[in-house]
């Protein structure tokens, strides 16, 4: 094949040694060829080839760019990168400089040793974002690119402005992390700061600042009444006073500056707020940040021509950064706050670790109520109570114990008002009364040659409303056999006096079965003593109050109204058809007194603490010999 001959505009491609285009000379050679005429055109007839139009759109491009030798020295920038990095004043231009001190490459480890890759001919791409100092003075954000050249010993750096673009992105991080109404910083940010705080750690050495303690310390609050607030001005009103509220904590906070600066004021959410104080002195520190902020809210607030006072509620935690977590600080700061508006509002507590840890006690026995019925892990005790009059035993009251695995034997005023809480006093109650009566029916069994005790057990008044008390006690009776009249069930005097309803039904039908019905602690309840005549009552026990009060303490007389009281309500009992039980007899005298009276059975220490079922055994086989 014949060769083809050159045309006048053709740039010939001359390839170096090894077979390498060496693209630094290209460019050169392109440049040379691509020669202009001096009104700007080529000459009359030629076309530059393609790479003679390398150079200019290199030059043109409104995309800043700039190659970079293997040594790392820039050796040609178009104008978008010269106006981008040095501006218009500046003539010394970016060629000749290290690439890494204009676009500040070397600031972190990463970034250096991936653009000496680079450099090297080793990694294919670097892409960062870059913060830099323009000559007039603002900075400018850059997204930066280094890529190799194909086939030369250079690498191109293309830059994009973001300035704009990351101060969108600013703005918006902004608004994700402030609360819109008050301008503080919001819940997400407030967490930030606190996971911040605990991850420094403790300070050692030399490495200490001045001010470091490696504490910390919060006050969360919230306003008392807000919900009235806005119940009875409008929500518009209740923002207004939600900004003034922050305003006056952002003043509050800006007073109490320390070595570490001012405590962080943030909304977590409605109208509750958290100051975070970094590196705390102490708990006086706090305790004075919370006295500053209770003050500053007492005062009046004037909004849209309402004066509105509040007060607010603040739980208080200061402790060492060691050991601490985000999760346990805020569970401290909430059970805290709930302590001051528990105990009346408008105050401020400290978190105290000995009521926190009577709180868990109360959480985990609650939490374990259920399981413990099914576990087995209750068990009764049984009480006498013996005839005043020969001192014979008549019947025993059913206690139960809890045999809790970590707290060990529990009293029943560690946990029946828990049962009652959360509704397991109904699974609990059956239990207890089907074991009772199992029991009693077995002494009557054992025992055929003495007269038959009666067994007393405790009913809760949820049991009364949350269960089918009738059903339970009839279906208890058929199983375990004993006689009605054998079973006595005690209530206290709130949940009878007034009763009417299906409470009143329930009761009457447990009578007409021949359950015998008590009030327990009579005498400090309503005390209705002419709505007695319209219930099925048996029994009434007076309250220890009045039989404490027979006893004379250090050789004082002792009171001679509680006699008289006790007096009056035997004999008004008696009349009506009422049996009489005092509880708490622990002396001789007391006895002697309540048998003159008229009482009919007694109950308490002088006779028999609560005991086993198998000591109750033994007291029905001595009173048989």
């Amino acid at each position: 094949m014949s060769a083809q001959p050159e045309g006048p505009t053709t740039a010939r491609r001359v390839a170096p040694p090894g077979g390498r285009h060496d693209s630094v000379m290209e460019f050169a050679e392109a440049s040379e060829t691509a020669r202009v005429t001096e009104s700007g055109r080529p000459p009359c007839g030629s076309t530059p080839p393609p790479q003679a139009l390398c150079r200019p759109a290199f030059a043109t491009s409104p995309l800043a760019m700039a190659v970079v030798d293997r040594g790392g020295v820039i050796v040609g920038a178009n104008d978008a990168a010269r106006a981008l990095l040095c501006g218009a004043e500046d003539s010394g231009g970016l060629v000749g400089r290290d690439a890494d001190d204009v676009l500040d490459l070397h600031s972190d480890a990463r970034t250096a040793d991936a653009y000496r890759e680079i450099l090297r001919g080793r990694q294919a791409r670097l892409s960062r974002t870059r913060r830099l100092k323009h000559p007039s003075g603002h900075s400018i954000w850059l997204r930066v690119t280094v890529s190799p050249l194909p086939d030369a010993e250079a690498v191109l750096l293309s830059l994009s402005d973001i300035t704009a673009h990351r101060g969108l992105q600013d703005r918006l991080h902004h608004l994700e992390l402030h609360d819109p109404l008050t301008r503080l910083p919001n819940r997400s940010l407030f967490f930030e700061r606190v996971s911040a705080a605990l991850e420094a750690g403790p300070y050692e050495g030399s490495g200490t600042y001045e001010g470091a303690t490696g504490r910390v310390g919060l006050c969360l609050l919230d306003i008392d009444g807000f919900k009235a607030v806005n119940d009875s001005l409008g929500h518009p009103v209740g923002d207004r006073l939600l900004v003034a509220v922050a305003e006056r904590l952002t003043h509050c906070a800006d007073r109490a500056h320390g070595a570490t600066g001012a405590p962080l004021v943030a909304r977590l959410g409605g109208d509750e707020f958290a100051l975070l104080v970094e590196e705390s002195t102490g708990t006086e520190q706090l305790a004075e940040l919370a006295r500053a902020v209770l003050d500053a809210l007492r005062e009046p607030f004037d909004l849209a021509g309402h004066r509105v006072s509040v007060s607010a509620s603040i739980g208080v935690v200061e402790r060492q950064i060691t050991g601490t977590s985000t999760t346990a600080l805020m569970q401290a700061a909430d059970t805290t706050l709930y302590w001051a508006k528990a105990d009346g509002k408008g105050r401020w507590t400290f978190f105290d670790p000995e009521r926190n840890a009577h709180r868990m006690t109360r959480q985990t026995l609650s939490s374990s109520l259920r399981p413990a019925v099914e576990r087995g892990e209750f068990a009764l005790e049984y009480q006498p109570l013996v005839e005043m009059a020969d001192g014979g035993l008549r019947g025993v009251e059913a206690l139960v114990r809890w045999r809790h695995p970590q707290f060990g034997l529990l009293s029943p005023n560690r946990f029946i008002g828990l049962a009652e809480e959360d509704g397991s006093i109904v699974q609990l109650g059956r239990w207890v009364l089907r074991t009772a009566c199992a029991q009693a029916r077995r002494w009557q069994v054992e025992h055929p040659e003495v007269p038959p005790v009666f067994v007393s057990v405790n009913v809760a008044v949820r049991q009364m409303w949350d269960s089918d008390l009738v059903a339970d006690v009839a279906q208890t009776l058929a199983e375990t056999g004993l006689p009605p009249e054998l079973l006595q069930l005690e209530l206290i005097e709130s949940a009878v006096m007034g009763t009417a309803g299906r409470p009143l039904r329930a009761l009457q039908a447990l009578s007409d079965m021949g359950v015998r019905i008590a009030i327990d602690d009579f005498g400090t309840g309503y005390s209705n003593l002419a709505y007695l005549s319209r219930l099925p009552v048996s029994v009434l026990k007076l309250d220890g109050a009045f039989v404490r009060g027979f006893r004379a303490e250090e050789g004082a007389p002792a009171e001679p109204a509680d006699e008289v009281i006790v007096e009056a309500l035997v004999q008004l009992a008696h009349r009506l058809g009422i049996t009489v039980t005092a509880e708490c007899v622990e002396t001789t005298e007391q006895a002697d007194r309540l048998r003159r009276i008229g009482c009919d059975t007694g109950q308490g220490w002088l006779y028999s603490r609560p005991v086993a079922a198998d000591r109750i055994s033994g007291l029905l086989a001595a009173e048989r010999g």
